[in-house]
């Protein structure tokens, strides 16, 4: 499986792709960030991320995309400049058909770390060592993008499971009724 991992920002937006499945080593395919100039009308920064989602689209043609899930933060003009940074994620994936998945920041820390409360500095170190990296992918976001792509890899067969036994649930209660 191929997944395009998105920190979303509107400064630095993280992305990364990570290949490989559950349970075997998994693999780089690259990692970067999207950037835009803090000083630039929204518009032109939204045009800006989906011009660089849409280039690592193209380049790396993933299966899936995991977007960081918003979270609520103190900061309300943060708040929506990731929220609209992921939209635009999202967007780029969807137009094309390529399903997206949202994972919070906890439940990556925690699939990465074996801790939901881990630092920035912990999910880098883990990241480096998941991927056989020589050093921590920089800045921060690009590795918070390979870790959203390694915890879509790890999750994604027991949530396929669940899934799939919520349907067979629902259909056999709809047979029996």
């Amino acid at each position: 499986m191929r997944v395009l991992g998105v920190d979303p920002g509107l400064t630095r937006c993280g992305v990364g792709v990570v290949e490989g499945v559950a349970g075997r080593p998994l693999t780089m395919v690259g990692v970067g960030v999207v950037r835009t100039p803090a000083d630039a009308d929204i518009g032109h920064r939204l045009v800006a991320i989906e011009r660089g989602i849409e280039e690592w689209l193209d380049a790396h043609h993933p299966e899936m995309v995991a977007v960081e899930r918003v979270f609520s933060q103190h900061n309300v003009r943060t708040v929506m400049g990731t929220a609209q940074a992921s939209a635009v994620a999202m967007l780029c994936a969807s137009r094309r058909g390529i399903p997206v998945t949202l994972h919070t920041p906890s439940e990556v820390k925690a699939a990465v770390t074996g801790s939901g409360r881990a630092d920035k500095a912990q999910v880098g170190a883990m990241v480096t060592r998941l991927l056989r990296l020589d050093a921590p992918p920089r800045p921060a976001d690009a590795a918070d993008a390979l870790a959203l792509a390694i915890c879509h890899i790890w999750r994604a067969p027991a949530q396929n499971r669940l899934q799939q036994a919520v349907a067979a649930h629902h259909a056999r209660k709809g047979h029996t009724a």
